[in-house]
């Protein structure tokens, strides 16, 4: 087969597809249209979703959308469109703001800090990792990883030190005391 007739046949299969495609993607019926029907059932077929939901029902995220709605349910803390405990999320922010954030995934629920080094030990910087486990506000719902480096001697660079187990703890305890606080002042 030569290269000529193939060019006009791809062309007009090509062609095919784009007109069914363009066809598919028509909104309303034309004959509806000529008969003068009314434009409610237009409007309920908009404003259904798939299975016969409406769109507030199905929504992206769940109920009341990525942002939230006046219709969706009470707040418990899980956060709409958020796989984490809202709770737990923002006092972990709360509890690490003095450092600066280099990540925060709230669909992850992970948040990662910038090397801090604080004023009182200048040869010492230390990184936070926040990962948030659960959409329930539990005490094993947090996990705090503390990184920790020191000057070396010679050089000047940094070398990696040992971590007190005890910090970790001590800062998820502090998100968790947070996260408490948080729920009681929502008022659930």
């Amino acid at each position: 087969m030569s290269g000529s007739t193939t060019t006009p046949r791809l062309l007009i299969v090509l062609a095919g597809v784009l007109i069914l495609g363009l066809a598919g993607c028509g909104g309303n019926n034309v004959s509806e249209q000529r008969s003068g029907q009314s434009n409610d059932r237009n409007k309920r077929d908009l404003n259904q979703g798939l299975g016969g939901r409406t769109q507030e029902q199905g929504t992206l995220f769940g109920p009341g959308g990525l942002f939230g709605s006046k219709n969706a349910p009470k707040d418990d803390g899980s956060g709409t469109g958020v796989a984490v405990n809202a709770y737990l999320w923002r006092a972990s922010l709360d509890t690490i703001n003095f450092i600066p954030l280099v990540s925060a995934d709230p669909f992850g629920g992970v948040i990662i800090t910038d090397w801090y080094t604080p004023a009182e030990t200048p040869n010492e910087r230390m990184k936070v990792q926040v990962t948030i486990l659960d959409r329930e506000l539990r005490a094993d719902g947090v996990r705090v990883s503390v990184f920790k480096q020191q000057t070396a001697p010679k050089g000047g660079n940094w070398v990696d030190a040992q971590v007190d187990p005890r910090t970790q703890i001590d800062i998820e305890n502090a998100i968790l005391t947070r996260a408490r606080q948080l729920r009681i002042a929502g008022g659930s």
